[in-house]
């Protein structure tokens, strides 16, 4: 991960992008649906791709199965089974699907060139984070990653994006978060950032970025 650059403390408005992970920079969604729902087949369990876009997208698998056992009367004492086992078939299908994306490269490199900071904040567990992060070829290029095990609440809660802006030792109008889930809005809403709400990967381009970028900062003038 690469340090402030020189110019990041001078410039004015935005100073910093902060980026969801599955769904903003990965097209992971369907990853960790697939990953899970093989865990909970162990146990001739299935989650509903419908119910998984309404309810579950976005949540950390931990509180996804205390909504399985609270709704649909998953044994409390299979959680910690099936989340290993989830992981294990999430970093399978990182290791086999996960490729860089030349518009996000080309993308945050610009931001960066641009002397604004770059972070990554996700509902994820560390280790799929960063290797998906550094598969995707990004890892160089933002300055850190903040996973579901640095705060003590998840999203939609806002702590991981405030953490973020903490860290980056910036308030939050000087920050624009990039979020593409109703979890990930709420708390980016929450935070008091400017939030670039977006519907797939393919709209985190660079495009975008700068011209939600040159909204904020025409109208903060």
């Amino acid at each position: 991960m690469k340090s402030t650059t020189s110019t990041s403390t001078d410039r004015q408005g935005i100073k910093a992008v902060i980026f969801d992970l599955d769904g903003v920079l990965i097209d992971a969604k369907d990853w960790h649906y697939e990953a899970l729902n093989r865990a909970l087949g162990l146990f001739g369990l299935n989650i509903p791709r419908d119910d998984h876009i309404v309810t579950y997208d976005g949540l950390p698998t931990k509180k996804k199965l205390e909504m399985l056992s609270i709704e649909h009367g998953l044994p409390t004492a299979l959680h910690d089974f099936i989340n290993r086992m989830k992981q294990r078939y999430t970093m399978e299908l990182i290791y086999t699907r996960c490729r860089p994306m030349f518009q996000h490269q080309y993308a945050l490199s610009r931001l960066r060139d641009a002397g604004i900071r770059l972070a990554v904040a996700s509902n994820s567990i560390r280790e799929t984070l960063d290797l998906m992060v550094e598969k995707a070829g990004l890892m160089s290029l933002v300055e850190f990653t903040l996973s579901n095990r640095d705060v003590q609440k998840a999203k939609p809660d806002p702590e991981i994006y405030q953490l973020a802006i903490t860290k980056l030792g910036l308030n939050p109008k000087e920050c624009l978060i990039v979020e593409d889930n109703p979890n990930g809005i709420k708390a980016a809403e929450a935070s008091g950032a400017h939030l670039l709400e977006v519907g797939s990967v393919y709209d985190v381009n660079y495009e975008n970025l700068f011209s939600r970028i040159r909204q904020i900062e025409g109208v903060s003038r």
